[in-house]
């Protein structure tokens, strides 16, 4: 269904179109509506006057008559009900005008005079087509019939015979009615593409508010759950421990500044008049997941946080969607289970990214225990249909539910586009082999080092103290060949006298 005051905004929209740009910006608007008129009464008056004055109207000498028809294509597209009026009006005079010559030169019962109001039948049809396009159906059809009745009239002039007439009748019925119904298609089209276009443009704005909704839900809840427990637990310690209290506090101060930031960034981004001029920060990520553990340890729940798989660049939605389920998980957690701790493990092996949050928890009864969403706990529950809204726009997997030896599970799993994916190395970045002049070289046999022979160790017999060592039992000459000379920084200085310690023997 299209709204019936959308057409008249349309009709006023094609009436600058009468005319051709140029003449648009040169004359001005009361002229250029002055001059269609004008065009378009002329056109009573021409083709009958073209036609008088001709002796034979047929054949190529109908041309004139039937191209002065331009003249109401400006009021056509200002008016096209008068228009088609002027149209019918005109070519009847003309058509009767031409029967009334053709009958002075052929015999009765030819189709010669009929030639004329063949071609401004057409034209006529074409107007016909123009104001079912435009117009509404009702005044649409009004404009065929009178444009059937009109032509009907003006071929009895022709005198063309009874089985003829009877023949350009259906055909003339016939024309029309396509007329009418090639118009009526395209305005029945041009509507339907005016609904997609606003439907597209409702849903648009529906999806825009779902994700400013989800991001709202996802940076405030989280942190509003963290300042409630924390404020719970100053005012229980305030008085005994007031150590606990200041920490509590500074959580409290700490997470607040963050979610205030964190609007602060969406309303700007919001207010601003071109959307790429908003401040753009980087979107929270996989590598932030150490930030929120800490601040939901400090809410009193330890969190467990396992990655599988190799760290690699992941697409900013991926990533913003899988910190965003981790961080509704752990906030459920924090809110509804129970529990001290909790499970978080990342996999980014394969070609997508999964996520798991689980607690061992009792959870929160509620009223109704178990949500059909698998949201546990009493309220309005987006938090679970927002993960679940996240995973589907990625065209990912997500479940949600209790596990069967007590606790909640979260999963979801997110596929990674195919270009983001690691590639293998190039071609050109693998290893290559040495060259050949890079390669070690044997070593030449004179560079060799020489074995030592190996000269016999001789026992050392038993001596008293003082008694030489037999010359037998010293040690026996290096050859000359074997030698290699000692360097002279290698070689043990020699001691002073002065300094020389006396031996046993040389003291006594």
């Amino acid at each position: 269904m299209t709204d019936p005051a959308a057409e008249p905004r349309a009709q006023t929209s094609a009436e600058p179109r009468a005319l051709p740009l140029a003449v648009r910006r040169a004359l001005p608007p009361a002229v250029t509506r002055a001059l269609a008129w004008a065009a378009a009464l002329a056109y009573l008056a021409v083709p009958t006057a073209v036609v008088l004055h001709t002796a034979e109207p047929t054949g190529t000498r109908l041309a004139l008559p039937v191209l002065s028809a331009a003249l109401v294509v400006p009021l056509l597209a200002r008016r096209p009900g008068i228009a088609l009026g002027v149209l019918l009006a005109g070519s009847a005079s003309a058509a009767v005008a031409a029967s009334s010559r053709i009958a002075a030169v052929y015999p009765p019962g030819t189709s010669a005079g009929w030639q004329l109001g063949q071609a401004q039948a057409l034209l006529a049809d074409l107007a016909v087509a123009y104001v079912a396009a435009t117009r509404r159906p009702l005044a649409a059809g009004a404009a065929a019939g009178a444009t059937f009745a009109v032509q009907a009239v003006s071929l009895a002039f022709a005198r063309t015979g009874a089985d003829a007439y009877v023949s350009h009748l259906v055909v003339l019925g016939l024309t029309t009615a396509l007329a009418w119904t090639a118009g009526h298609l395209l305005r029945e089209r041009r509507a339907h593409a005016r609904e997609l276009r606003s439907r597209e443009a409702a849903e648009a704005v529906t999806a825009e508010r779902l994700r400013i909704a989800r991001e709202l839900h996802d940076m405030v809840a989280h942190s509003i759950g963290v300042i409630t427990i924390q404020a719970g637990v100053g005012r229980r310690v305030a008085g005994s421990r007031p150590e606990e209290a200041r920490r509590a506090l500074a959580a409290i101060e700490s997470t607040g500044k963050d979610t205030l930031a964190g609007l602060r960034r969406m309303l700007v981004a919001l207010r601003a008049d071109d959307p790429e001029a908003a401040p753009r920060d980087p979107a929270p990520g996989l590598a932030d997941l150490d930030r929120l553990v800490a601040t939901t340890a400090e809410a009193g729940v330890r969190v467990g946080l396992e990655r599988r798989g190799t760290p690699r660049g992941l697409p900013p939605d991926v990533e913003l969607a899988a910190y965003r389920i981790v961080q509704e998980g752990v906030t459920n957690v924090v809110r509804h289970a129970h529990t001290e701790t909790c499970r978080v493990v990342v996999d980014v092996s394969g070609d997508a990214v999964g996520v798991e949050i689980t607690d061992d928890g009792p959870g929160r009864p509620a009223r109704g225990g178990v949500r059909g969403d698998g949201h546990r706990g009493s309220g309005a529950g987006y938090g679970i249909t927002g993960m679940r809204e996240r995973a589907a726009l990625l065209g990912g997997e997500f479940t949600a539910g209790p596990r069967p030896g007590g606790g909640f599970r979260v999963a979801a799993r997110l596929p990674v586009p195919e270009e983001a994916r690691v590639t293998p190395v190039a071609e050109e970045a693998r290893l290559t082999s040495v060259p050949e002049e890079a390669r070690l070289t044997p070593v030449p046999e004179e560079a060799r080092l020489t074995p030592v022979p190996e000269a016999p160790v001789t026992a050392v017999p038993d001596r008293a103290p003082g008694t030489a060592v037999p010359r037998e039992a010293q040690a026996t000459d290096v050859p000359e060949e074997t030698r290699t000379p000692l360097p002279q920084e290698a070689r043990v200085p020699a001691v002073p006298q002065e300094t020389r310690t006396p031996s046993p023997g040389e003291a006594r």
